[in-house]
């Protein structure tokens, strides 16, 4: 369930809110630092959906995404001036906020959820399931391509790829340097590109 555009009204609450004509990221960026509600609508309008299903691909709940989702455009309206143009466009920032507001949101305590700890056959079987339309990872040979990677560089990249963690918080939660992640990761890559190719 998607949720309508919105702006604040002065207790913090969403409500539907007009929404205005094209406007450039510049000017937008602008208009969300001076506090206009209008503007947080348009990002609302023009970001909202590719967000949601950012959130949505984590958290897999349309209930906790919607609030999720809120949750974010929330803190875009609060912490808009920590946004830096120049390491970025504003959707990859927003986009890096819903990741990791998403990840954050499924391991607090108020969520329990197993889905770190199941196999690659338990995950590729829930999101077929969820969304028919999709090609299983069967289908197209990926869990084939995964089985051939030393354990290493598999575990990396599963937790990466299909779990939604960080490299730092790989690092962090199972006590692997911080350079050895990546180092793992890049020769998975570079293996199944390998692969591919042949």
């Amino acid at each position: 369930m998607f949720i309508e555009p919105f702006t604040f009204t002065t207790n913090n609450k969403l409500t539907i809110a007009r929404t205005l004509d094209h406007i450039e990221e510049q000017e937008l960026i602008l208009k969300l630092k001076n506090q206009d509600k209008d503007a947080l609508s348009y990002l609302y309008d023009k970001y909202g959906a590719a967000l949601y299903g950012a959130v949505q691909r984590i958290v897999q709940d349309d209930d906790v995404t919607a609030e999720v989702v809120q949750d974010i455009f929330l803190k875009i309206w609060n912490k808009i001036e920590m946004y830096d143009p120049q390491k970025g466009r504003l959707f990859t920032w927003m986009l890096n906020l819903s990741r990791n507001a998403a990840i954050d949101k499924i391991r607090s305590k108020e969520i329990k959820r197993s889905a770190k700890t199941d196999s690659i056959d338990e995950y590729v079987y829930t999101i077929d399931r969820q969304n028919s339309t999709e090609t299983s990872v069967d289908g197209i040979g990926v869990r084939a391509l995964m089985d051939d990677l030393v354990e290493e560089q598999r575990f990396v990249l599963l937790k990466v790829y299909f779990e939604g963690f960080s490299h730092s918080e790989i690092a962090d939660e199972y006590d692997i340097p911080l350079g050895t992640v990546k180092s793992r990761l890049r020769s998975a890559l570079k293996h199944l590109r390998n692969k591919v190719q042949l």
